[in-house]
Parts: structure tokens; C-alpha cells; sequence
């Protein structure tokens, strides 16, 4: 785990660009997770893939018994519930990996992916992955969206077995505490702290901070405490999918702050700011990445969130490997990509690398080559073809350095991967980029 001294050091690194890209980085869209690239979703993304399941090729399984059949892995996402409209941009992330990886294919095989719901919930989650792992026997898991479930899966399924699990979107602070437990997203306190440095740089040196009452928020909120140097003058947690959220906000207006930090889902914060807005409450507001979404844009009223700051994990969109993908995605879904689907893009591209590079179809045999397919001292590569012509060549798994479609991976002891971080401002009801951060 990173210090507190080298992680407050962030802000004084940073190397902010003016940016007018909207929605490329961190907002979880709200579209159908229809393979026809139609819009077909509800509003809060909540009608895709709620079948429990699915499965994306038919095969054998692989079974690592040298059979010509697909290699079969695991995805546990939230298909529903609501964390869903991550998991539908994870859905599109995935599905544009696997045709990038069976193009190629892994020594002449292709790669499938068996997806199982966790419904946004631990339980679901932990069930989801004990028919994974115990039924399916898949030895690679990617999963899960929500930090808390990610935590569930690892502690209930995966911990004590040679089960690889690399997480497509947990950002929460205690997953750096389970070395075991691989995530694809940078951790969260990169945006705590990058929150408590633009909050107290606004001029604010007391906020009012609500947060999600799971891992999440609270490891999220807990960096943000340690962090700001102001008063934080309100500091409550508040649960999941509530009706209302008026005692809230009302507490939150009593604490008299002029800056309110939300760390929350969308649904919730939509709740919470047309409640705000009734009752004709004012006060700048700021957000960790879960609160942003067009979920939010379309539920809320117009000028309610107006200037409101969220810090977001992000892609490097100016490189040329995202930009391929950024279009690719685009041409196939109509809409912009978000960090969330380029981080699940490369789960799924860093799994099938370490399938071709290991000896066999074994968790034992990918847990050796997971973390060096990615590492720096091999040759810097930005697609699963160029990477994979390294491994048919001969070489082994410390000869590639996958670059992702989502930046630099290079898993640290702890299972992190280097990130990057994009400031998004609301603007005319709508999200802009306005500044990047990078450590």
C-alpha cells in the first residue's frame, strides 16, 4: 500500500490539460447490452443481460486437457441491479476484446467467457462465482464491479484455491490489503486524495461528506478524511436504494458547509439532488466516480448540479491504442467508450495472454503468468496480436509488456495497476473534461 505522505504528494505531480472531451472517461453509460449496438436500454441501464447469464462460445470448456475446444473463463457482473450501468459498458468493453483475442486466437483455440449476474450485490456475487469456480471450474475469474463484491467473491470463493481473480472496476482502498486479488482500476484513494487537494485549492476549508454505506464509500471517504486539511463538518453514511434521502441532505444543509462531497451510485445521488434542488438547498458539489452518469443527467433537473466537480478514473485518450478503441466501440455501439469498458477490454486481453504464456489451462500455471505479461520489463506492446505474435515467437511471459487500451497495467505487489484520473465539470447539464491527473 502506498504511504499517506507520498499518496497527499499527488496533487503537487499533477499535470492538469485543458480538455473539451465529454463522457470518455469514467461515466457509466445507460445503454442496452444488446449485441445489436441498438439503444434499446432503460434510463438506468437496469434491462440488460437479466437473464442471470450467458455464455459467448460453445466449446469444451477448456478443460486443460490439450483439447481443441475454446479456453472458458469467468466474468461476474452486474448485469442488474444498480450498479448495472457499469456492468452493460463492461458487457461492450468484453465483447470487443473477445474479437480482438479469437481473431488472433490462443495457439489455435479461442477464448470464451461464461457471465454470471451478481445483481450489484455481495451475495449474488459470491453465487455467481461459486457456480463459476465450483461448477464451471474456470481458473481466471474477472469480477466483480462494486469493491464490496469483489471482496465477498475473493474471501468466500476464490481465497485458498489457485483461482485467478482480477477485478474490472473496484476501486475501493481495501482490496490493496489482498495481494491475491488482482483489479484493473486504479485504487480509490487516488481520487480521495485528488478530491480533498481541488476541494481545499476551490477555497472550501470545510465540507459536508455523505457516503455509501459499503467498502466502497467508506474506504473511499476514510482516505478523503485523511487527506483534506479543512473540516470536515458532516460525515454520515447513508445505504443502498432507498426511497429518499431528505434527511440527508437536510443534515448535510444544517452542517453548514458550503461544500458537499458526494461518494455514492448514480440512482442514489439522483435521488438526492432532486431533493436537494425541492427544498431549494445551494452548495458546490463534488464526487468520487460513481455519482456521474447519464443516469443522473437524465433524471435530474437542469442547472441542479451545475459546476459540480467529479474526479474519475480515466483512459489515456490521446494515446493510439485507446483512440483504435475509442472508434471501434463507437462504430459498433454508436457512443464513446468509458474508462469502465476500456478496463474491462483489458482484463479480458491480459487473461488470454496468460493463457498463451503459461504451460497449461491451470489457476496454478496463470497465477505465474498473470502479473509478468503486463510488467515493464518486457516489450512494450498495445494490441493482444502483437503480444501474442511475442509469445508464438517464442518468447516467454517477461518478454511482453501489454500496454493496455486503458494505460500502463504493471500490477504492484499489492494487485494495483497504474492509473490515471480525469477532473469532469458539469456544464450545461452535461459532463466535460476539463483536466487530467496523472501521478
Amino acid at each position: 500500500m502506498e504511504s499517506d505522505d507520498s499518496s497527499k504528494q499527488l496533487d503537487r505531480r499533477t499535470v492538469l490539460k485543458a480538455s473539451g472531451l465529454a463522457g470518455l472517461a469514467g461515466l457509466a453509460g445507460c445503454v442496452s447490452t444488446t449485441d445489436d449496438g441498438g439503444d434499446g436500454g432503460g434510463s438506468d441501464g437496469s434491462d440488460g443481460g437479466s437473464d442471470g447469464g450467458s455464455t459467448e462460445t460453445d466449446g469444451d470448456g477448456g478443460s486443460g486437457d490439450g483439447g481443441s475446444g475454446p479456453y472458458n473463463i469467468g466474468m461476474v457482473d452486474a448485469l442488474t441491479g444498480s450498479l448495472s450501468a457499469f456492468g452493460e459498458r463492461n458487457q461492450r468493453g468484453k465483447d470487443l476484446a473477445l474479437e480482438d483475442v479469437n481473431e488472433v486466437g490462443i495457439d489455435g483455440r479461442e477464448l470464451a467467457i461464461t457471465v454470471e449476474d451478481s445483481e450489484s450485490e455481495s451475495q449474488g456475487g459470491v453465487s455467481a462465482a461459486q457456480k463459476l469456480v465450483n461448477q464451471d471450474g474456470v481458473p481466471f475469474l474477472i469480477g466483480a464491479v462494486g469493491s464490496g463484491v469483489s471482496l465477498a467473491i475473493y474471501e468466500s470463493v476464490v481465497q485458498g484455491t489457485d483461482v485467478v481473480q482480477l477485478s474490472q472496476n473496484s476501486t475501493g482502498l481495501s482490496l490493496t490489503d489482498f495481494p491475491g486479488l488482482l483489479r484493473m482500476s486504479p485504487t480509490g484513494r487516488t481520487q480521495s486524495t485528488a478530491l480533498a487537494n481541488i476541494i481545499a485549492e476551490d477555497g472550501y476549508d470545510n465540507v459536508a461528506l455523505t457516503y455509501v454505506n459499503n467498502d466502497y464509500g467508506q474506504s473511499l471517504a476514510d482516505a478523503f478524511v485523511d487527506a483534506y486539511e479543512g473540516e470536515v463538518v458532516y460525515n454520515s453514511p447513508h445505504d443502498q436504494e432507498q426511497q429518499s434521502y431528505s434527511s440527508v441532505v437536510s443534515e448535510m444543509n444544517s452542517a453548514g458547509a458550503d461544500a458537499w462531497l458526494f461518494i455514492t451510485y448514480q440512482a442514489e445521488f439522483a435521488t438526492m439532488v432532486n431533493e436537494v434542488y425541492s427544498s431549494g438547498y445551494e452548495a458546490q458539489f463534488y464526487g468520487a466516480d460513481s455519482v456521474s452518469g447519464d443516469n443522473v443527467i437524465e433524471n435530474t433537473p437542469e442547472g441542479s448540479i451545475e459546476g459540480m466537480k467529479i474526479v474519475v478514473p480515466s483512459a489515456p485518450v490521446e494515446e493510439e491504442n485507446y483512440q483504435q478503441f475509442a472508434s471501434d466501440f463507437e462504430e459498433a455501439y454508436g457512443e464513446q467508450p468509458t474508462a469502465w469498458s476500456a478496463y474491462a477490454y483489458d482484463c479480458v486481453v491480459t487473461a488470454a495472454l496468460s493463457i498463451q504464456a503459461a504451460d497449461e489451462f491451470t489457476g496454478a500455471a496463470l497465477q505465474e503468468t498473470v502479473r509478468d505479461v503486463t510488467r515493464p520489463e518486457g516489450e512494450q506492446v498495445t494490441s493482444f496480436e502483437a503480444a501474442s505474435q511475442i509469445l508464438a515467437d517464442g518468447g516467454g511471459p517477461s518478454d511482453v509488456d501489454y500496454q493496455g487500451v486503458s494505460g500502463p497495467i504493471d500490477f504492484d505487489e499489492n494487485g494495483d495497476p497504474v492509473g490515471f484520473l480525469q477532473i469532469l465539470t458539469v456544464q450545461d447539464h452535461d459532463y466535460v473534461g476539463t483536466g487530467f491527473l496523472e501521478s
